[in-house]
């Protein structure tokens, strides 16, 4: 036999059985075992995605990050909605590189993508000069075969058979 410990707290102490006869198992209410599927279900219908995104201004740079709803996203960094990055104020407007579709879940995804800038950051980058900055077509290319390289470094320490990399920007 089962009794609540309170009404607020619908939690239930079993009392205590004599070895030999089972102990029954507590049993969860049927509304929050439906609630725990719709969650799932609602989880298993995103799709994550990592994207690489460059901007179009100077300073020419570039943003990796995580979401499930791209183009909303997209539209946040460039400042038509709410709750873009603080990093991506600068460079506005932002184009979209690269898209990494199927990721099993948010944890996956972040994973990937903390990996992928860390790779990032590891790699060598050449020093250049004032004059050379200004050309901004000259800096997006090498700023995205940076970002690549990267990428390729994830490849051998990660499983991307399940992956669909979209490179959108063809600069290679």
């Amino acid at each position: 036999m089962t009794r609540l410990l309170s009404k607020t707290f619908r939690s239930v102490k079993l009392k205590t059985f004599s070895s030999k006869s089972p102990q029954p198992q507590p049993q969860q209410p049927s509304s929050s075992s439906s609630l725990l599927r719709s969650r799932k279900t609602q989880a298993k219908s995103r799709s994550w995605s990592v994207y690489l995104i460059l901007s179009t201004n100077h300073p020419i740079k570039t943003y990796v990050g995580v979401t499930t709803n791209f183009s909303r996203r997209l539209k946040q960094h460039n400042g038509e909605l709410k709750g873009g990055a603080k990093a991506s104020r600068a460079g506005r407007p932002w184009i979209c590189a690269c898209l990494i579709h199927g990721f099993i879940d948010r944890s996956e995804a972040c994973e990937f993508e903390s990996k992928w800038k860390s790779f990032s950051r590891k790699l060598p980058r050449k020093r250049i000069d004032d004059d050379q900055m200004k050309q901004s077509s000259k800096d997006s290319h090498r700023l995205l075969h940076h970002r690549k390289t990267a990428l390729e470094r994830v490849k051998g320490s990660f499983d991307l058979s399940h992956l669909e990399i979209d490179w959108k920007l063809n600069t290679f």
